[in-house]
């Protein structure tokens, strides 16, 4: 007769085992991985709008941050040169800011606030930029303190105003991203593995940029 070779039942149920074993420990950090490449990507496109967006404003209207008045608002200045399919006033309902050590429920970390003194803007790609409503009423958006009202929103050294980027708008998990090493980071020490999708920003005259740490990290990072 002739003998033939195969694996037993016991055998192939074991290595199932343990492939579900490997497979259940690695697949949540390839998801973040993959989560977090999203959020990075979309982060440094919601940045490169806005300053787009600024720079077209300037080419043809010659209005950017440090002119926002009750006329040429920040919600009519972005509105203009992208594609903003909704806008509210007030905190957003439904949408809670948290989950990381540090973070409160709406409370702030970082500048970040769904406050009800703030104006949202809801992009066609599913971005949401929540900044101050009173921006250019009370202060001016610049870094020439010689402006009256710009003290009003000094941040480090520079004099700006502030707001945060959701790259993916209401949806989850909505935390601010911070840095590995602690909440706050430590300048050029701050590493952020898994990137989250609220980002702390600061604008100026023509200028966006991220106004932590951590964010910084997120975009000028590897």
């Amino acid at each position: 007769m002739k003998k033939m070779n195969a694996f037993t039942l016991a055998e192939v149920l074991i290595t199932l085992g343990i492939i579900g074993v490997v497979a259940a420990m690695t697949m949540p950090t390839l998801i973040n991985s993959t989560q977090g490449a999203q959020y990075k990507s979309a982060f440094k496109k919601a940045l490169s709008a806005i300053s787009q967006a600024v720079t077209l404003n300037v080419a043809l209207d010659e209005v950017d941050f440090g002119d926002i008045d009750t006329t040429n608002t920040m919600t009519k200045i972005l509105s203009q040169r992208m594609n903003v399919v909704r806008t509210e006033t007030g905190a957003v309902d439904d949408y809670t800011i948290g989950g990381d050590t540090g973070e409160e429920d709406n409370t702030g970390i970082n500048g970040v606030k769904n406050g009800a003194d703030n104006t949202t803007l809801f992009m066609n790609d599913g971005i949401m930029f929540q900044f101050p409503t009173n921006v250019g009423q009370d202060t001016k958006c610049t870094k020439d303190t010689s402006i009256s009202g710009v003290t009003a929103w000094a941040i480090g050294t520079q004099k700006a105003c502030s707001g945060f980027i959701d790259v993916n708008g209401t949806k989850g998990p909505n935390k601010v991203v911070v840095c590995d090493n602690s909440d706050t980071g430590t300048g050029a020490n701050c590493k952020v593995t898994n990137p989250t999708d609220i980002y702390p920003v600061m604008f100026f005259d023509s200028t966006v940029l991220p106004s932590t740490d951590a964010a910084r990290a997120v975009l000028y990072g590897k």
